[in-house]
């Protein structure tokens, strides 16, 4: 096998690996992503997406598509947050804690002084027997096995298939929430996106009408 074949073998592998990283998430949905949507949709106040290193980025982009599907939320990065920004986060709020390995001190610190406020933790990990999932309120284990990143260390696969689990979070608050795509052109009125006038009628899950 020549280099160029070698080098295309090993980045289909890779993606091959990630992409059943993602599948396994479907089957790892169970009771308590049904209770992360039941206290996500109760949320009266704004829901706060944190994380640290590439789970920072999820994070980021976790709240980026619950805004855009109807659930206000925003991205809190966990050092920031310490350094005051946490006074941010009130009674009515809820936090989302992203942490493959859950040790993360700046999270667990975090997501314990948010409680004293009253605001509850929800823990995304892949560890269930860390510092955070004991801490949380509620956690909820996503797990896309060691082999989906490289040494099992550098957070590729892992985080794609956290990802795709806010994705469903996300869509499924839209569709029960009733938020229409006429709210989401309107929130989004720049780039391709704002030039859309009108979305076909679609369930926001495909072939789900209701939750």
């Amino acid at each position: 096998m020549d280099g160029r074949a070698t080098t295309l073998e090993a980045a289909r592998e890779l993606v091959r690996r990630e992409g059943r990283g993602v599948t396994e998430v479907a089957d790892q949905l169970d009771d308590t992503f049904v209770a992360a949507v039941d206290l996500v949709g109760g949320c009266t106040g704004k829901v706060f997406v944190t994380g640290s290193g590439t789970s920072g980025a999820v994070a980021r982009r976790m709240a980026h598509l619950l805004s855009v599907c109807g659930t206000p939320a925003v991205f809190l990065p966990g050092m920031d947050a310490l350094h005051g920004t946490m006074g941010s986060v009130v009674h009515g709020d809820l936090l989302i804690t992203i942490s493959r390995g859950g040790e993360s001190d700046e999270l667990n610190d975090l997501s314990r002084r948010v409680q004293q406020r009253g605001v509850p933790v929800v823990a995304l990990t892949a560890t269930p027997t860390s510092t955070l999932a004991q801490v949380a309120d509620l956690t909820v284990v996503v797990d896309a096995g060691p082999e989906v990143d490289p040494g099992g260390v550098i957070a590729m696969g892992s985080t794609l298939a956290v990802a795709a689990w806010g994705d469903a979070l996300a869509a499924v608050l839209m569709q029960r929430r009733g938020y229409g795509w006429d709210e989401v052109l309107f929130t989004h009125p720049a780039g391709a996106v704002g030039k859309i006038e009108h979305v076909p009628d679609a369930p926001a899950v495909p072939g789900v009408q209701g939750v």
